[in-house]
């Protein structure tokens, strides 16, 4: 098969094939000869249908569908091999025609070409990157949250904003007395801080043992007849009977006490090896923990200003809408003829950055390894671990979920998408000079107000 390629323009070239009969005949034998052994024909059985009529009913077909095959491997490998820079389908001229009593065939194919432009990251080129302060108040937050987390429960004086408080539910009347013949809990157990309700809530705050307290029970749950059985002990059809006000006589009072500072805590909070030993150190791990779990903020607003900067580097990119808009269209089920006008600017947009990242992602030679989706995948295992009060797990464990993780395709697609963006980002910021700027978290977040037009 002999293939040529001339560009027509700055968006446009066509690739001319020409077929010969010999290029695709071998496969179309095989298939007549396949289709001969399955097919039943009136008067003959699969496999005893002579080769004339196998020929006469199916040849065509058959040798355009092999020809198209053929026509398919010949153009998209070409493609690839020469590095064409090719944006949607190829569109196959109108004049093209499949002639099998000729013995050659000529088919061209129109395609769109992405533009040619370079894309600059060196020194020269200065992109912001904001370092949010890490404050006392956020370190005394993040203090209290680890004392809690590594804090025990015990006996308390009276109920706070944690307390878990257990004693004697009794259905009351509206009048207040106790209902005869109503619901009464001898061992129950409500945790204020998860009612939906504030005023319920604020009702069991500074209460001590020995104190009774009138509250209800269905304005702590919205009405949920789930947690109302549970809290009442009975059946949930029966929940809706039951709205009215309890009182509940405490008879304990069990309180979350912080852990207090020493060295089994800090173990606890940053592994056995840390060198954390007094409360300076620890404030200062305190800082650093903080510091590194905002670094990604501060990457994804660099990734926001470096996207920025690279598009307005390389400026407006003309593309081939010709060819493109039926390629989008056929890809996306929310596109129409009539409404691609109105999505045109995004769709732009998305086309120029994908044209523009993988320019620049070329030059920075950026490539994913399998140890980069190793990383990733344990990265976001450590923040599983994380929600679950394990600071520092395993690292058998970490490699354990990691390689569990990888093993799903559907989401190592996505892990590969997901690393590719992070070691892009991470080489864009290698490469040109950041002009570092600390901000308060407040200013931080300002950047990502809408701008003003």
């Amino acid at each position: 098969m002999k293939i040529d390629y001339s560009k027509i323009d700055n968006n446009h070239g066509e690739i001319i094939l020409v077929v010969e009969k010999n290029d695709y005949a071998d496969a179309v034998k095989k298939q007549l000869k396949e289709i001969g052994k399955k097919h039943a024909e009136p008067g003959f059985r699969p496999g005893k249908v002579p080769a004339g009529i196998i020929e006469k009913k199916y040849g065509d077909s058959v040798r355009y569908e092999e020809l198209n095959k053929a026509v398919g491997d010949a153009l998209f490998g070409y493609i690839r091999e020469n590095k064409l820079p090719v944006l949607g389908n190829p569109v196959a001229d109108v004049e093209n025609r499949a002639d099998f009593k000729a013995d050659e065939i000529t088919l061209k194919f129109k395609v769109g070409l992405a533009p040619e432009f370079d894309v600059n990251l060196d020194k020269e080129v200065h992109i912001p990157y904001y370092k949010i302060q890490v404050s006392d108040d956020m370190i005394n937050r993040q203090d209290e949250a680890l004392r809690r987390r590594f804090g025990t429960q015990g006996p308390g004086e009276e109920v706070d904003a944690t307390a878990l408080v257990k004693g004697v539910i009794t259905e009351l009347n509206e009048d207040g007395t106790v209902k005869e013949g109503g619901i009464v809990v001898e061992n129950g157990i409500v945790a204020p801080q998860y009612f939906k309700s504030e005023d319920q809530r604020n009702l069991f705050i500074g209460k001590k043992v020995g104190d009774e307290v009138v509250f209800n029970p269905s304005a702590t749950c919205d009405g949920s007849e789930t947690e109302l059985s549970s809290m009442l002990n009975i059946d949930k059809a029966d929940a809706a009977n039951h709205k009215g006000d309890f009182r509940f006589d405490i008879k304990e009072i069990i309180v979350l006490k912080p852990a207090e500072l020493g060295e089994e805590y800090y173990k606890n909070v940053f592994g056995a090896e840390t060198e954390v030993k007094d409360e300076e150190s620890y404030r200062k791990a305190l800082k650093d923990m903080i510091a590194a779990s905002l670094e990604g903020d501060s990457n994804y607003r660099f990734s926001i200003d470096a996207k920025e900067a690279i598009t307005k580097q390389v400026g407006d990119l003309e593309l081939p809408w010709d060819i493109l808009e039926p390629f989008v269209i056929e890809q996306n089920n929310n596109l129409t003829k009539e409404n691609f006008e109105a999505e045109k600017p995004a769709i732009k947009a998305d086309i120029e950055w994908e044209l523009e990242r993988d320019k620049a992602a070329e030059k920075l030679e950026v490539k994913v390894t399998d140890e980069d989706l190793l990383n990733t995948a344990r990265a976001l295992a450590r923040q599983q671990f994380a929600q679950y009060g394990m600071a520092n797990p395993p690292a058998e464990a970490l490699d354990r979920f990691a390689n569990d993780i990888l093993k799903d395709e559907k989401y190592r697609r996505q892990l590969v998408n997901q690393t590719a963006e992070l070691k892009f980002f991470a080489a864009v910021r290698d490469a040109v000079s950041l002009d570092e700027k600390e901000v308060s978290v407040d200013e931080f977040n300002a950047l990502f107000a809408p701008k003003e037009a």
